[in-house]
């Protein structure tokens, strides 16, 4: 008997989730209460309450599911990429799948919807955590032994990947040529990057210590 309601207790919970999802994709997190929830996961309101005390944990908790499914589907990926020219092939195939699915739209609304709620800015924060971790791992591993590993920060560089592919997302809608420019720059950073890997090692001791060098001369 347990068993049986603890089961039925998941479906509803998943009911919602999926339902609160749908509306954020579709509509927007401004559309999101609990009747418009109930509606979409055929459930009553009552038990939005019951199992998440709030629409707002609802939605949060929603996000980060729905992250951590996402990134899951992407995670073995990220570890086979071996240049950085590569990782941002990747980060263009997930942009786009995820557009498609309306994936990277929950984000980009529960960071809207953050702006006045310290719970959804805290998912927000945390899901995009999941993406940053794959992707400094995946910096860390390919820069390893790079003239740039000296002077670049793969935590740094993790955060403004992601965060610019999300904010990329919201550029399409107003301007997507503008959007493809900028991934098209990136594109370019990443053939430099590619260069400076396969010169000789006395040019790459050059170009290493004029980094350095650099490095010093804007901290100083």
């Amino acid at each position: 008997m347990g068993t049986g309601r603890n089961s039925s207790s998941q479906d509803t919970k998943q009911r919602l989730v999926d339902g609160v999802l749908e509306i954020v994709r579709q509509q927007g997190i401004t559309a999101v209460s609990a009747r418009s929830v109930a509606t979409a996961a055929g459930a009553n309101q009552a038990l939005i309450f019951y199992h998440f005390g709030s629409v707002e944990e609802l939605v949060a908790q929603a996000c980060l599911s729905a992250t951590e499914a996402r990134v899951a589907r992407y995670r073995d990926r990220f570890a086979t990429v071996a240049t950085v020219g590569e990782l941002l092939e990747l980060g263009r195939e997930i942009r786009v799948a995820e557009s498609a699915e309306g994936n990277l739209a929950v984000l980009a609304q529960t960071l809207a919807g953050a702006q006045g709620s310290q719970r959804l800015a805290e998912a927000t924060r945390e899901s995009l955590g999941k993406w940053i971790t794959e992707v400094r791992a995946a910096l860390e591993r390919v820069l390893d032994g790079s003239p740039l590993a000296d002077l670049a920060d793969p935590g740094g560089l993790a955060h403004a990947v992601s965060s610019g592919f999300l904010g990329l997302t919201l550029f399409d809608t107003v301007d997507p040529d503008g959007a493809e420019q900028a991934i098209a720059a990136l594109e370019q950073l990443a053939v430099l990057v590619d260069v400076l890997d396969g010169l000789g090692p006395v040019a790459t001791r050059a170009v290493r210590a004029k980094l350095r060098k650099t490095g010093r001369s804007r901290l100083s």
